[in-house]
């Protein structure tokens, strides 16, 4: 069955997305990094590893809280919209897909709108340099409050084991793809961005402007910044010129692991 090989699937994707965008940053950069790039992979890297031990560890003492958890515990259950109504597999598919971004969506939108969020948010954020690392630089609690939401969604939509597994695959890449520091040719973004984020779209929400990093929230359909009116096609200072991060954070703490772990609790 598929959840049996969730796992290798998972790490498998991950590790072959992350080395070819490092590739593609290195042949075709966007932007001059401002930080040791050793010392943001050690953070971020660290940070990843943290979480998915944290995760794992929500998932042995309540397994319903993991996406994949709660997808079964829903079928096992007869719970959720598509376990009481039959649907093609096809249709439900793609309905789970579109409910579970939008709702990663209204998340990320919920972290940047409510302080005590955006406290833990803000890590996030404080990453000086933007590159396809930056795609897995969260605080654990905010992982474990998004573990919850998602696996809420989950439980409601009644959400196919299987289309659970795409999503949260495809969420992973396109979080590392869409922060990526790659070059896109402009014609390549101008196709791609009305379906899915670029890095050009995504990179104006990490500048330390605070009106532009209150605009385009998706990590991978770019539907519903422009459905909301949330969409934002370009910095004020372009791509080469704009500043990213947060201006209370603008020193080389972001690269330091404790120091990212603790920000949240400093005022």
């Amino acid at each position: 069955m598929i959840e049996a090989a969730e796992p290798a699937l998972r790490i498998g994707a991950f590790i072959g997305v992350l080395l070819l965008l490092i590739v593609l940053e290195r042949v075709a950069p966007r932007r001059t990094r401002v930080q040791s790039w050793i010392a943001r992979v050690r953070t971020n890297g660290a940070l990843v590893v943290l979480n998915t031990m944290v995760v794992r560890g929500v998932a042995f003492l309540a397994a319903p809280l993991a996406a994949t958890g709660a997808a079964l515990w829903a079928q096992a259950n007869g719970a959720g919209v598509f376990n009481a109504v039959a649907a093609p597999s096809l249709v439900a598919g793609v309905a789970v897909f579109l409910a579970l971004d939008l709702a990663v969506w209204a998340q990320h939108v919920v972290f940047h709108r409510i302080p005590h969020f955006w406290l833990f948010h803000r890590v996030h954020h404080a990453d000086r340099d933007f590159d396809a690392t930056t795609g897995f630089r969260f605080h654990p609690v905010e992982i474990v409050v998004s573990m919850v939401w998602k696996a809420g969604v989950v439980i409601a939509l009644g959400a196919p084991v299987a289309a659970v597994i795409v999503f949260e695959i495809a969420l992973n890449a396109c979080s590392m793809f869409n922060h990526s520091n790659v070059a896109l040719p402009r014609c390549l973004d101008a196709v791609l961005r009305p379906v899915i984020v670029t890095p050009d779209m995504h990179r104006v929400h990490h500048s330390v402007h605070r009106d532009e990093h209150d605009t385009n929230f998706g990590f991978c359909l770019s539907l519903w910044d422009r459905l909301f009116r949330l969409y934002r096609a370009q910095p004020r200072g372009g791509h080469k010129g704009m500043v990213i991060g947060l201006s209370q954070a603008q020193g080389d703490g972001p690269s330091r692991f404790w120091w990212s772990i603790i920000f949240p609790f400093r005022r």
